[in-house]
């Protein structure tokens, strides 16, 4: 009995040196060759190209020059470029945001089906900010991601690259972007935002460096069946009782109220109508880190071209009440962004219409799935999407705080998507 337990603290003290040996190592330089840059222009086009070929257009130096050009107010960019002896091997999208109190709107203290375990964490430091956690809302959060989407939109890898070998890097380019950034003030939080929870590739070694995983609300993707070629299709594939309900609740009461639907441009003078709408839906949500620039819609219409779609909804008048923005990204399309007449909306169903306007116009862009974001699982799951599982990684600068973010993150629950099957078996 003796020998049975002097082996098992020989082997936890063996196991215990592993892991301060790999946090010694993470937390010396890489190896690789780190280029930090303020705008994208800055970097080596054909390197940075090189290692996003074929990947998400998040990631193209086109979409990034147009953030840069219409910036979202209180998000300043940055990107880190990483090399090895043979060359780049991986891209990294970097935001820095201001989170002050101000962007928190309460949220109850029982969960609802639009808060987020992230939200609810900050939610709760707003409820009751002592002197030191209030100080940490205004500070800067370093995100490796873009707060504008959702998906995988923070690291691309080489396609020659195993994932799981850049990972070192990543947290040496995250700790010299805020080190060498003070003067700006400090960061607080470091967040990598939406990896996917079946799909690590090696992010379990930033663990040993501070780092906390906490699995975000999924997002709802909708896998949209080759043999649907139109709206009308994918109607067909439903259940009469989920069709029935689609006519009588959603398109009647739309045709009732006088509403037409139409696919538009985003020109000048629509863009800043997007952006009114955009700014009625904006000022509900629970955290409001950035705002779109006024300008935002015209130029992501320009820079988007034709796997870009915006459908309306019109009265008699020709005024847009709601729009949605579907946008083809490889062969995923996002329900991208979307903004409606609050009042309007009161009386008929605008949000649920623009929801497949959306389907329509990822068929028509011939995506094989659509993804919906995250928030408002249950009248995404009734169009058929199913939960794809997000995680979030954060980390403080203080050591101290991370130990208190732990079990604050065990304690976070998010709602799960209700199971729901509309169509036809």
């Amino acid at each position: 009995m003796l020998t049975q337990i002097t082996q098992a603290l020989k082997a936890r003290q063996r196991a215990r040196h592993a892991a301060k040996t790999v946090a010694r190592a993470l937390r010396q330089p890489s190896g690789f060759r780190i280029a930090l840059a303020e705008r994208i222009a800055q970097l080596n086009p054909a390197d940075w190209d090189a290692v996003v070929a074929g990947q998400s257009w998040f990631f193209s130096r086109d979409y990034l020059a147009l953030l840069e050009a219409v910036p979202p107010d209180d998000i300043e960019p940055r990107y880190a470029l990483i090399h090895d002896d043979d060359g780049p091997v991986a891209a990294l999208v970097l935001q820095w945001v201001a989170l002050a109190g101000a962007d928190l709107r309460p949220l109850p203290e029982t969960p609802d089906d639009e808060a987020s375990p992230l939200r609810r964490l900050l939610g709760r430091v707003a409820r009751k900010p002592s002197q030191a956690l209030a100080s940490r809302l205004q500070e800067r959060v370093l995100v490796c991601g873009n707060l504008l989407t959702y998906g995988e939109h923070a690291v691309a890898v080489a396609a020659d690259v195993e994932p799981a070998s850049i990972w070192p890097a990543v947290a040496e380019a995250l700790y010299r972007l805020r080190r060498a950034e003070k003067l700006a003030g400090q960061a607080g939080f470091v967040l990598i935002k939406d990896v996917p929870l079946e799909r690590p590739q090696g992010i379990e070694l930033l663990r040993r460096v501070g780092y906390r995983q906490i699995e975000s609300e999924p997002n709802m993707v909708l896998t949209l069946d080759p043999a649907w070629r139109d709206h009308a299709a994918y109607l067909a594939s439903l259940t009469s009782k989920y069709r029935s309900a689609v006519k009588k609740q959603i398109v009647e009461p739309i045709e009732a109220a006088g509403l037409q639907l139409r696919a538009f441009e985003a020109d000048a003078p629509l863009g800043a109508r997007m952006h009114e709408l955009y700014l009625q839906v904006h000022a509900k949500a629970a955290l409001r880190p950035f705002t779109l620039h006024p300008g935002y819609f015209h130029a992501l219409q320009q820079a988007a071209g034709a796997r870009l779609r915006c459908s309306g909804l019109f009265d008699a008048a020709g005024q847009l009440l709601g729009f949605i923005c579907t946008l083809r990204d490889e062969s995923q399309a996002l329900a991208y962004h979307i903004g409606f007449d609050r009042a309007v909306a009161a009386a008929a169903p605008l949000y649920l219409r623009l929801l497949h306007a959306s389907i329509a116009d990822a068929i028509a862009l011939g995506a094989t799935e659509l993804s919906f974001g995250r928030t408002a699982l249950e009248p995404k799951a009734r169009l058929g999407a199913k939960p794809q599982a997000l995680t979030v990684w954060v980390r403080h600068r203080q050591p101290l705080f991370n130990r208190l973010i732990k079990p604050l993150l065990l304690r976070a629950h998010h709602d799960d998507a209700p199971e729901c099957n509309p169509f036809k078996k």
